[in-house]
């Protein structure tokens, strides 16, 4: 996709480290140098003002990625694109039937009024719910990681979206200042909320988590 652009060895691509290490890894196949802007808190996708303020005069492509059922300001960055000369190449996520998204967001509102001591997604603007992630309060990655840990010791499944964000991964380890691709990393936590859900496994979702109120003592 990026050779077919054009970009390649010179270019630098602006990319998400909060996500799939493939993207990154994209770029450096086409020869490029990806650079990690921050994400908006509510979608998880790029944020316009991180990707403007990452680019440099060598900047050729952004690539965006919308994330688990929320799309990216894709307006703005397309404005942004058009000042700056850029290409804005989108990676979306695989599109269910109608049905199928209509009762996972009948699950999730349904999640949204019970669940407590959890943030809940902001559902706005389209969401399809791919995942429905939540933020653990806190004080940080070990309180997440202990409430998944009880969450799926009452018999729940749960998982950690993204486990480590691109940028700390020793290949792509970058000195870069991304706070809401931090403590996404380190707070998020995915719930289930497939279509063939019964209404008595959501009941036990919500009772295994609010049973834990959301805070828990770090574990070490």
């Amino acid at each position: 996709m990026l050779r077919a652009a054009g970009v390649g060895v010179g270019d630098e691509v602006v990319v998400p480290a909060f996500g799939n290490v493939e993207v990154a890894e994209a770029v450096t196949l086409a020869g490029a140098l990806p650079v990690f802007a921050d994400i908006d808190p509510v979608t998880y996708c790029l944020d316009p003002d991180a990707v403007e303020a990452a680019v440099t005069a060598r900047t050729a492509a952004v690539v965006v990625v919308h994330r688990f059922g929320r799309r990216a300001d894709i307006g703005r960055l397309h404005a942004l694109g058009q000042r700056h000369g850029l290409l804005i190449l989108e990676q979306g996520e695989s599109e269910a039937p109608y049905d199928e998204i209509a009762q996972r967001r009948e699950r999730a509102a349904y999640l949204d009024a019970k669940l407590k001591g959890v943030r809940t997604p902001d559902g706005g603007d389209g969401h399809t719910y791919q995942q429905y992630v939540v933020r653990v309060p806190g004080n940080g990655r070990p309180d997440r990681d202990a409430f998944a840990r009880a969450v799926r010791a009452k018999g729940v499944e749960c998982r950690v979206p993204v486990k480590t964000p691109v940028h700390r991964l020793p290949e792509f380890r970058r000195c870069v200042s991304l706070p809401q691709t931090e403590l996404a990393a380190d707070v998020t936590l995915a719930l289930p909320v497939d279509a063939a859900l019964t209404k008595r496994e959501m009941h036990r979702v919500v009772s295994a988590c609010n049973s834990l109120g959301g805070l828990l003592q770090p574990a070490f």
